[in-house]
């Protein structure tokens, strides 16, 4: 989750704590000797427990070393099918894990960080939270309202010297396609047959095969957070899309709604009294 382990390149101290859906991947646990080799702590956490539960762990989390530099919310999963396929509960279950998780943890630390006035949140969206592509209704649409208090977040929060940064990062190669993660729907429906098919394919194709590098994108989010390398002498956005995809996909929506509002401005701004 956040901070301990001294290192030349940090002065951060650092407690990892395991944010895990309650969809949780095979190799959940597979990083904890290298943390642990490095000098970190770790808690283990579920974001879908309630929030006093977490709470908890968060207390505990800060007792070790103190304090709670930087949160970074990156547990998640995708359920993937139509919205006819995909059942409400499975559709709660991806806001629960991708929205109501971040939410309910950053309530945890956020009395902290005020109290401090200092603290980086840090979380990570999606093109997802820009761009609701076919069968990843539940999915985006959780990264969407994700976007939305995330921003609403970071208005509440930038005058009281706490950071948040928004990473909109597009297809990293990366165990979210992976079973335990992805929790994909062939369509039973005729209508979508076909199209849901092709969709189902290309994700499971697509796993472990994703363009973007994880190592880079870590790199930049590091940089960002401790405001050197490619983020030395920058002023340091709120939001940022990350990876060609995300970057074109993103910048292709802004140019339509840009070009929607154009056409229709002598209709949309004449509606006030």
């Amino acid at each position: 989750m956040a901070s301990h382990s001294r290192s030349a390149r940090s002065a951060y101290p650092k407690v990892y704590s395991e944010l895990k859906p309650r969809f949780r991947p095979a190799r959940s646990n597979a990083d904890i000797p290298a943390c642990l080799s490095q000098g970190a702590a770790v808690l283990e956490l579920d974001v879908t427990e309630s929030q006093d539960k977490i709470d908890q762990i968060i207390t505990k989390a800060i007792a070790i070393y103190g304090r709670i530099d930087v949160l970074v919310n990156n547990a998640g999963f995708v359920a993937a099918g139509s919205w006819e396929d995909l059942s409400y509960d499975e559709f709660v279950s991806s806001f629960e894990t991708n929205v109501f998780g971040p939410i309910k943890v950053t309530r945890a630390v956020l009395p902290h960080m005020r109290a401090r006035k200092s603290g980086t949140m840090v979380f990570i969206s999606s093109l997802s939270g820009w761009v609701g592509h076919q069968f990843t209704g539940a999915y985006a649409g959780s990264k969407f309202a994700l976007e939305g208090v995330v921003e609403s977040l970071h208005n509440e929060t930038k005058s009281l010297g706490l950071r948040t940064l928004l990473m909109e990062p597009g297809r990293f190669r990366t165990p979210l396609l992976s079973t335990g993660h992805l929790q994909p729907k062939k369509s039973q429906i005729p209508d979508y047959g076909s199209a849901s098919e092709i969709h189902h394919n290309h994700l499971h194709g697509g796993d472990l095969k994703q363009p973007g590098n994880p190592g880079k994108f870590v790199k930049i989010v590091l940089d960002l957070v401790r405001q050197e390398g490619c983020a030395e002498g920058k002023s340091i956005p709120f939001r940022l899309p990350v990876g060609k995809d995300a970057v074109e996909e993103i910048g292709a929506k802004v140019r339509d709604v840009l070009e929607v509002i154009q056409e229709w401005d002598d209709i949309v701004t004449k509606t006030d009294y």
